[in-house]
């Protein structure tokens, strides 16, 4: 079973890709999830043009059946650290003291309530965390759902649901839960191309997040023997 995860919508975006991949997910129904940074203060992310009644349109995808996640808060990185997910060295969130992490939970919830979206899902940024953010989120929101982390399966550790995230590509992989995430920001036309004749192909695999199993099933030795490949790979 595959899943889309989108990264990266903010009031700066490359308005005009993300409209491309709507298109293109609409055409083989395809519903992602797409990440929803709050209070964005990425400088690469404000080169962009400012997206005219954003939040009416992030409404407009969770209307659709998309599924709104919140990604972090600022997307800036204050650290070199990779948490207990160090697919990148660099944070938003591992590494920083509890009551900052609180805050940033706290700041971009308010501002997606605010606007009409009620996440129940997160992931951070570059994918990096630590305990202190579980511990925030667990404080902050009623959010118990992370998009994130390398294993087989969703699982269930810490007081929340991991679905796992294992590659940035789509291609055929052998897990039982499979998450993609792109970047529709950044994609070029060559992206599009490959990923349609993906879709073509493989659309009957992906699942909606309504489909996906939740239970209390432990992280097993499979998922830790994954996890250290992936991350001695890196």
């Amino acid at each position: 079973m595959y899943i889309l995860r989108l990264d990266d919508a903010a009031e700066n975006m490359n308005w005009k890709n993300w409209q491309q991949i709507e298109k293109l997910l609409d055409k083989y129904n395809i519903k992602p999830i797409y990440g929803i940074i709050p209070n964005n203060m990425d400088i690469d992310l404000l080169k962009y043009d400012k997206v005219d009644n954003f939040w009416d349109e992030m409404n407009r995808w969770k209307d659709k059946g998309w599924i709104a996640a919140l990604h972090g808060c600022t997307h800036v990185f204050e650290t070199n650290e990779g948490g207990i997910n160090p697919v990148n060295m660099r944070s938003e969130f591992a590494g920083v003291p509890l009551e900052r992490q609180r805050k940033k939970i706290r700041e971009g919830l308010n501002i997606m309530l605010k606007n009409g979206i009620n996440p129940k899902i997160f992931f951070a940024p570059a994918h990096t965390f630590d305990m202190h953010t579980l511990d925030a989120l667990r404080i902050e929101s009623d959010i118990r759902i992370i998009s994130d982390t390398i294993a087989n399966n969703t699982y269930f550790a810490h007081g929340f649901y991991f679905i796992p995230q294992q590659s940035g590509k789509c291609r055929n992989l052998p897990f039982k839960v499979t998450t993609f995430c792109h970047h529709p920001n950044t994609m070029t036309e060559m992206d599009f191309i490959y990923l349609e004749k993906f879709l073509e192909k493989n659309h009957k695999k992906f699942i909606n997040y309504s489909e996906v199993e939740l239970n209390n099933r432990k992280i097993s030795s499979f998922d830790k023997l994954l996890q250290k490949l992936y991350f001695f790979r890196k």
